[in-house]
Order: structure tokens, then sequence, then C-alpha cells
């Protein structure tokens, strides 16, 4: 019975398939290529939670990659599990339908704990003596074992940080033939990240990502290979396109300077104190939420947020709809930044006092997002041997920082969050069905529906 493999292919933009991408250009001039509608905000999370379930973020809840949990007054990024999304996932509607049916999920988020038949997503080790050592999560629990014996242990630090390469993403990719090989799921969802990197660093320039977009285009090749050679069939989606930026903007640091945000003091560092705090924004690339915890506080905050440069729009309770953000997890206020800038989390105001995890890739303690975190610190001298003394002091049984990242935003030169501003920059949905007519620009919401109805129609047999 043959099988739909759903590439995510993340960053991907009609104006990226090109001469530096010819499996990709050849798949989408033999098929069907649509544009996708704008999730808000346009991040992994969110986009990826409104294409499995069809709703938006004000239904599903996924508000952003983070958000700030009042229950216990932290701000969380990066979370797994699959409760954390309402709504009916796509395997379970395909489930409701041919209980026979079974699904895959490589590396798609909110993977852990989810009804999918068999899941692999990253799931470092974290001993006590501090070290974080590369591990996946899987389901069923030796699926684990059997992929890290056969392709050899995930490259989590080839995943995200500094030393990003196109390894994770072929780990991924031959993670994904061999799950087919063994188990023949009828949907097999594959996360494919390797552009995200190079557009975040250098912005959508074709010159500094050509090798990028080379690489992401033979591994895509690889997997239209194998699918072709079992009969089965390929889609691809992305998330959101990628945008050129040149001014981070601190949110954080106006609240704290306006005596709204609060931090503890803690080793001559500070902390973001959240619950303490009147106000303070949760930064995801170029959506933030701003949290208030005092009600009479908000028409300030608001004053302030709308006069900081680089911040295009403020929504309140009133207009947060508009967004489809409605949601209890989004903050009091949403700011969208200008098309050119993105939003930092930053909120000390002396870099003496920041805190330690501030030059380290640290995505779980970070109370907000850190595109920093995919560049050395070019202040460092030999920043290479610098990180191979910080781990041979940690394989001696001694505890230490890896401070290898920049503690400022300026060379960041790409993101994401907003609407894109034309077709062009949009994220697409190619299909191999010629015969089946996509519209110009697929609602967000109707990929779930979409992805059903090319299932449906493929041979039983």
């Amino acid at each position: 019975m043959p099988g739909l493999m759903v590439l995510n292919v993340v960053g991907l933009t009609p104006s990226l398939i090109g001469p530096n991408t010819p499996r990709i250009a050849d798949f989408a001039n033999r098929g069907r290529l649509a544009t996708i509608g704008a999730v808000v905000p346009a991040v992994t999370c969110s986009v990826q939670s409104t294409y499995l379930t069809g709703l938006w973020p004000a239904d599903h809840g996924a508000v952003g990659n983070g958000w700030y949990f009042r229950d216990d007054c932290e701000v969380r990024f990066w979370r797994q599990s699959n409760k954390l999304v309402a709504g009916e996932k796509i395997w379970e509607t395909a489930r409701r339908l041919d209980p026979t049916f079974t699904t895959a999920n490589l590396f798609w988020w909110y993977n852990m704990y989810s009804s999918a038949d068999f899941c692999v997503t990253p799931r470092p080790m974290y001993p006590s003596d501090g070290r974080k050592l590369p591990d996946v999560h899987s389901h069923p629990a030796d699926l684990r074992d059997r992929l890290q014996a056969e392709l050899g242990t995930f490259p989590l630090f080839q995943f995200w940080g500094p030393a990003t390469t196109i390894a994770s993403t072929q780990w991924i990719a031959d993670a994904a033939r061999r799950v087919v090989e063994w188990h023949a799921p009828r949907l097999t969802l594959v996360y494919l990240p390797h552009l995200d990197y190079g557009l975040q660093r250098h912005g959508p320039d074709l010159t500094r990502v050509a090798s990028d977009l080379r690489e992401l285009d033979a591994v895509v090749g690889q997997l239209l290979d194998f699918c072709s050679s079992r009969g089965d069939h390929v889609v691809m989606v992305s998330e959101y396109g990628i945008g050129p930026v040149r001014r981070p903007v601190h949110l954080n640091r106006v609240l704290r300077e306006a005596g709204l945000l609060r931090v503890r003091h803690e080793l001559g560092r500070v902390l973001l104190d959240a619950g303490a705090s009147a106000a303070f924004a949760v930064a995801d690339h170029q959506v933030a939420h701003i949290y208030v915890n005092d009600p009479g506080k908000l028409a300030e905050t608001r004053r302030l947020i709308e006069r900081v440069p680089g911040v295009a729009r403020v929504y309140d309770a009133a207009t947060k709809d508009e967004l489809h953000l409605n949601h209890p997890r989004s903050g009091g206020l949403v700011a969208l930044a200008a098309a050119d800038a993105w939003f930092t989390y930053y909120y000390w105001l002396d870099e003496r006092r920041e805190p330690d995890f501030a030059r380290t890739v640290d995505i779980h303690r970070k109370p907000g997002y850190d595109p920093a975190e995919l560049f050395l610190d070019p202040a460092l001298w030999l920043p290479k041997l610098k990180i191979a003394k910080t781990l041979l002091k940690r394989k001696l049984g001694f505890r230490s920082l890896l401070e290898v990242i920049p503690d400022h935003a300026e060379m960041v030169r790409g993101s994401h969050g907003l609407p894109a501003a034309t077709l062009d920059e949009s994220p697409v949905f190619i299909s191999p069905f010629r015969d089946r007519p996509l519209p110009e620009v697929l609602p967000p919401t109707a990929v779930q529906a979409t992805l059903l109805d090319l299932i449906g129609s493929l041979p039983k047999a």
C-alpha cells in the first residue's frame, strides 16, 4: 500500500527554488505549487501545530515556541509533550476514518507522548554532573536504540548551535528511510531544518546560502528517490520564509528601565523574576508576547512598547482575534516587529551582570528565543581551542560553562514570525499530483484537510 511522506523543508520559499535546488525545482515543475497563508507567529511550534490540527493558535494553544506558564510563573521554551496541543491531530483524524492507518513522526515538534504510531525527537541526556549528551526519544522506546545502532548517535550539536551542519538533517532523513523500511507507515512526517540556520545567519542572500541550498537539495533528492523506488509519494511543505533584518529590538530593557520588569540578583548576576514583574516580554523572533501581571500597568506598558523603534504594531485583548492569537496562554499584549527588526530576550543593562547562560547555547533556561546561539563570539581568540578545553574539563569531572556565543545580537541577518510580504517569500505546499488543483494560496488551517484528501486518493494496494 503506497504511503505519503511529508517533507517539512524549513525556510523554503518560491524565491529559493532555482539553480541551487535542481531536485526540488524539478519536483515542483512536475507537480503543483501553492504558497501557504500566514500563521502568526510564523514560528515552528505554532505553524506545525496549525498544519497538523487544522486549527489556529487561538484554538490549539501553541501560541509560540514558548510562553509564560502563569501557574508557576516561569517562561518555558521548546516543551515537547503533545498534550500541550489541543485539537485532533492529522493521524487521529485519519485513524478515525481507517483504524488501520499508521503514522511516523520524525522530529516534527510536540512529538513526545502523542498518539502517533512511531515517533522520534531530540532528547538530550542531562547527567547531574552538568554535561549535555546527545540522544533522542522515541516511541516505541526500542526504536531509539535500533536507529542509533545503525546511524550512530544523533548529532545534536550539529542540529542547533554554532556548529550546525547538514549532518543533523541527513541523520533525520536516514532515520525516516529506516522507519519506512521497517514499518511502512501510511503517513511519514519528516523535519528537514538545514536551511533555517544559514538563512538566520545571513538572511535570504543567495550568494551566502547557496551551499546550504545545494546540501539540502541533495538530501531531498535521496528521499525522493527512496519513495519513488517504493511507489510512495512525497509532499513538500515549509513553515515560513525568512526575511532580511538589520536591527535587534530589546523590549525587556525598555520595560526594566521603566521599572516594570524585575530581576533577582544571584551571585553577581541578574535573572528575570517574571512573577514579580509588572510586565515583561517573551520574545520569539519577530513576535513578542507582553505579559502584564499588574492590570493597572496595561495602558502604561502599551504606550511604552508602541514607542519603541522597530515595533510595528501592538495588539490587545480587543484586537488579538485579528491574529488568531486570543488564547489564555498569549500575553495581554502582542507586539509585531517592523519587517527589518526582530526582538531579543535581553533584559540586563550591564553585561557584567548578564546571566551565566547568556553566552552559552541553552534553549531551555533563556526566557526567549536567541538566534545568537548560531554564532561563535568573534571576540574570542581561538574559540575551537576554548571549546576543546571546556569539554576536556567536563570529561575530567569539572563543571565548566561553554561560553562561546556572543551576548549581542547584531550578527543576526535573517528572522521570521511575521506574515510574508509577497507570495515569493511565503512558505510552500508542493504536491506531486498535477491533476489535482491547488489554490494559489492555501490557508494554513487547510493543510491538514489537503493532506488527508491526498492520502485518501492514493490506491489502497
